[in-house]
This record gives C-alpha cells, structure tokens and sequence, in this order.
C-alpha cells in the first residue's frame, strides 16, 4: 500500500490515495498505521477519495479506528496532497468531509503548494447540533465541574463536536487528565468532544494545547483553534483575526463578521512517501467474511432457512460484525 506522510504544524497523518488503490477494512487499518512503534506512526489517517459533490472526498480514522467528521489541519493538508500529486490543477477547491463540504484556496510557489487556506464555513453553536445536553439554545462560558477543577466551557460544532475553555496557563496544566475526562463525560457531550485549552495573551494572540477525541493530545488542531477563537470572540476576550500558537506553531485564524465563516491559514509539508505492507491488515477482513459466511450457512441450516425466513435473517443486528447482515454474507 502506497502512502505520504504529511503534518500540519506537528498534526501528523497518513495519507492514502483511495482512487487508484482498493483500501479496505479501515477501523483497523487506521490503528495499524497510526501505531507509533509498531508501523508508521500519526495522529490518523486520512483517505483521498473521488467525490460526486466535490472536486474529492476526505475520509479521516483517529487512532483507535472510529471515523471523524473533519480536521482543520488534515483539510488543508489533503488540498497539497491532490495539487502535488497532480490529481487536479486547480487551486480552488471544494472537499467533501462527513463535517460538510469545505472549501480550500491554493497559494502555489515552483510548483508545489506552500500555503493553504480553508473556509471551514460557519461556527455551529446550537447545542442540538453539536450536540450538548442542556436546555440552553447556546453552550458558552458555562460553568462546568471536572474533577478538582471548575471549566467555564463553550461549544462549538464544525461537523465535530469541540469545546474550549480559557486557563490562565496551558503549559501547567495537566491536559491528559482533564482532556480525556471532559472528552468522554457523554452525560454533557453525547458524542463525546474534542477539549481545547486556550491562554488568553493578547486580543490577536493567544495559545492552545488541544485533546482531541479518539487520539489524545496532538501539537496541533485547526478546528481546535478555530475553536478557541470563537469562544475568545464570543465572550469579549479576542479580536476576530487571531495567531494560535500550538505546540506545532502558529496558524493564523480569521472569524469574518460579514460572512460568518470561519478562515485558517497556513502551511502544510510533506514528510515522506513510501509502501508499507499491510496486507495482513487487509487480508483480517477476507478472512471474516469467509468465518462469518460458514457461521450463517450453519445458521441458515438450523433454520431451516425459506423465504418466510429472509425478513427475519436480514433484520438480526449486524453492527457487531462490522457491517455485514447476515443476509448480505450468505448471498
């Protein structure tokens, strides 16, 4: 399997061209390669598919398997990927995410691609969308109870659920514990969250450290400073163009009034290409289908499988056998 390691201020992932390679059995395919000993290493991995709403399509794994909507920092890293590698010529483009569609503009320099610019479009702050359990229409700077600590936290959606909270320091704080805490307190968040931390420093300056659901702390989050900003705008403490400094370095955010979108610019570099051998990983899913198929044969046998029958094989619940209905398995 053909792949190119990029990263985004620090915010590292594995890049795979989905239209010209079959890439299956994803979940696990996504652990394998994000494992940092034991194969490539990154913060996920991302797919490049074909789109019929858009120039192309993003699918993004976090490291423990489970599929997110968006990522700031993988977006503009995927409009380098589909220039640089000659998938299209263009330098405006439009990119289908389970967050929504996303919009890039390409700043090309000797012909490769040296600054991205995403419109991630508006904040989605009604809290049925993003969604949080509260009677409130909006979820911002509201008190909230972590372990030792009271957050005064505000919720914003880009097609995945973030939340930020200012701290008077992000370097002291012990963002694991609190981070993994609010990411899985689903009484609050029912999808769970990603948690940013923010320091207020000056109106257009501020700094972050970001936990991000499904992967832990990451050096860099663009959604998590995008959201930073809304909730530094939204409660008086910042201008609407913004440095975030992440670990990673610094990306400039922009909340245009006129519009309501939401702008990030900056870099994107690519680290390396190479071909791994998953095809051990790969091969898992053939071998399920097969031990799957002789278990519904049986099945099918004990019930004296008939017409009257299909309703009630094809109904079982298959979410535990990643996907596949019975139904669809034995024929």
């Amino acid at each position: 399997m053909k792949f190119t390691k990029m990263q985004a201020f620090g915010n590292d992932y594995v890049y795979i061209d989905a239209i010209h390679q079959n890439i299956t059995n994803l979940p696990e395919l996504a652990r394998f390669v994000s494992d940092r000993h034991f194969a490539i290493g990154s913060d996920g991995m991302v797919l490049i598919c074909p789109s019929d709403k858009g120039d192309f399509r993003m699918r993004m794994f976090n490291p423990d398997g489970s599929e997110g909507e968006m990522c700031g920092n993988a977006l503009r890293s995927v409009g380098k990927y589909v220039y640089d590698h000659k998938l299209t010529d263009k330098t405006e483009l439009v990119i289908e995410t389970l967050g929504g569609m996303q919009h890039l503009n390409l700043t090309v320099t000797d012909g490769l691609v040296s600054n991205i610019r995403a419109d991630i479009g508006e904040p989605r702050l009604n809290t049925k969308v993003i969604p949080v359990n509260t009677n409130l229409d909006q979820f911002v700077e509201q008190p909230v109870e972590v372990l030792d600590k009271t957050f005064h936290i505000t919720a914003v959606s880009w097609g995945n659920p973030h939340c930020a909270m200012f701290v008077d320091s992000v370097a002291d704080l012990d963002v694991e514990r609190y981070g993994k805490t609010i990411e899985h307190m689903t009484s609050l968040f029912p999808n769970k969250t990603n948690v940013t931390f923010a320091e207020f420093v000056k109106r257009d300056y501020i700094k972050i450290r970001e936990w991000e659901r499904g992967t832990g702390e990451t050096i860099g989050c663009g959604t998590g400073c995008s959201t930073a900003v809304v909730a530094g705008v939204l409660t008086g403490r910042t201008d609407r163009k913004v440095t975030v400094e992440q670990i990673g370095g610094p990306l400039l955010i922009e909340w245009d009034e006129k519009t309501n979108h939401l702008f990030m610019t900056g870099p994107s570099h690519t680290v390396f290409e190479a071909e791994i051998d998953a095809s051990h990983v790969l091969e898992k899913l053939l071998l399920f289908t097969r031990e799957l198929g002789i278990c519904c044969q049986v099945v099918r046998q004990r019930l004296n499988f008939v017409n009257s029958s299909r309703n009630l094989i094809s109904g079982l619940p298959c979410r535990m056998y990643g996907g596949f209905s019975w139904f669809e398995v034995v024929h």
